[in-house]
């Protein structure tokens, strides 16, 4: 099966590489083991997937920042089954990172999902780590991903970190506590994967219901023509034999399956985590083609033009700032930019701000004291960056 996968990449990665100003990478590897102590010290152990000048483990991280995706596993499923998803996506620049805990027969949805979102500020806290491997290589975009009980949980991980840019899952299985519930409360760019024949969780149980309770101001729903549960990943016994005790089958090849993934998720991830404008274009147009997909939107991933291949750079000044003060938000061409103001909950907290050009005024009387995160959201709706709040008193 490792001849398949292998095959199975080389013709993603000629689908992709038709994006000529891409640069692609080689994939370097790590293991690392992060301890979350407000859990009694629980070790999370990962491995991490990252782009690199020369594949092999443990090699150099290349020059830049990239955007983090932090990927759930399927029930008792292996990291390892989805190297068909890191070969497509590590060499456009993606560092990816696996949590491989709750693999046994009674996982702990609840936890799995703890367990991608302390991931997050922990990947975060790397790339601010002067001894760390990944030092000055973590960009400021993230997402949580995953296929099956993983993408169920990256649904439950989304409330523990508002710092999430957004969240993409294949196949995603409803989870104790739900998902369905859990993305009622989820505001962030959406997109969910689902096979037309799965099986194991069916769309109408599990991934149709995810996105009608999605919050979100941009989310989109796509569904393969004949694809299965488990063709989302490479050959996985354990999800194989349960996928063969039910129907309907799937009626296309793994190969054409994954090839499917890659061609969405791409264009969508860079759009978000990259602010490369024209890859929501690129997304559109597979849309509307409809090649193999049937789909649904409550939005459009507009390009503007404005703000391509351009990350805008924000600052809060004064931060810490005192409660019942202002707080300035400055950046470029701020006119056609709105804020939200959320708690570490993640609950938009309601507030005044009058914009200028380069400058927007935030009130924050009647704010208490405590961390929050500020929302920076352009025009388009699409996610510019959050910052960190501290208010004082």
């Amino acid at each position: 099966m490792r001849n398949l996968s292998y095959l199975v990449f080389i013709f993603l990665f000629s689908i992709i590489s038709l994006n000529t100003d891409a640069q692609t990478f080689a994939i370097g590897h790590r293991q690392k083991s992060f301890t979350d102590a407000s859990r009694n010290n629980r070790v999370i152990t990962t491995e991490i997937y990252y782009p690199a000048a020369t594949a092999g483990d443990n090699v150099a991280i290349s020059s830049g920042q990239f955007p983090i995706l932090f990927f759930g596993h399927g029930f008792v499923m292996a990291w390892s089954a989805y190297d068909v998803v890191w070969n497509a996506l590590v060499p456009n620049g993606y560092i990816m990172v696996f949590p491989t805990t709750e693999t046994s027969i009674s996982p702990s949805h609840g936890e799995f999902g703890k367990d991608i979102a302390f991931l997050v500020g922990a990947m975060k806290a790397e790339g601010q780590n002067s001894s760390s491997s990944f030092f000055n290589s973590v960009a400021t975009t993230s997402a949580v991903m995953g296929h099956s009980m993983g993408g169920g949980a990256a649904f439950l991980s989304v409330q523990h970190d508002p710092t999430i840019t957004a969240i993409a899952t294949l196949g995603a299985a409803n989870t104790t506590p739900s998902a369905i519930q859990a993305a009622a409360g989820i505001t962030i760019p959406s997109l969910v994967l689902s096979g037309g024949n799965d099986c194991v969780t069916p769309p109408a149980q599990h991934q149709i219901p995810m996105y009608d309770s999605l919050s979100s101001s941009c989310k989109s729903f796509v569904s393969i023509t004949g694809g299965s549960h488990c063709q989302f990943a490479n050959y996985n016994f354990n999800c194989y034999f349960g996928e063969g005790t039910c129907t309907p089958q799937a009626t296309i090849t793994p190969a054409a399956q994954q090839s499917t993934v890659a061609s969405v998720l791409l264009p969508w991830l860079n759009y978000y985590l990259k602010n490369d404008c024209t890859a929501g274009t690129q997304f559109q147009n597979l849309l509307a083609a409809g090649s193999g997909i049937t789909s649904q939107q409550n939005c459009t991933l507009a390009c503007t033009g404005t703000n391509e291949n351009k990350l805008v750079e924000f600052s809060l000044a004064p931060n810490p700032v005192q409660s019942g003060t202002t707080l300035t938000l400055k950046g470029e061409n701020l006119k056609n930019v709105s804020i939200a103001l959320r708690d570490a909950s993640g609950k938009i907290i309601p507030v005044k701000f009058q914009t200028e050009e380069k400058s927007i005024v935030v009130s924050l009387k009647e704010i208490a004291k405590g961390l929050y995160f500020v929302n920076i959201i352009s025009a388009e709706k699409n996610p510019l960056s959050v910052l960190k709040l501290i208010i004082t008193e």
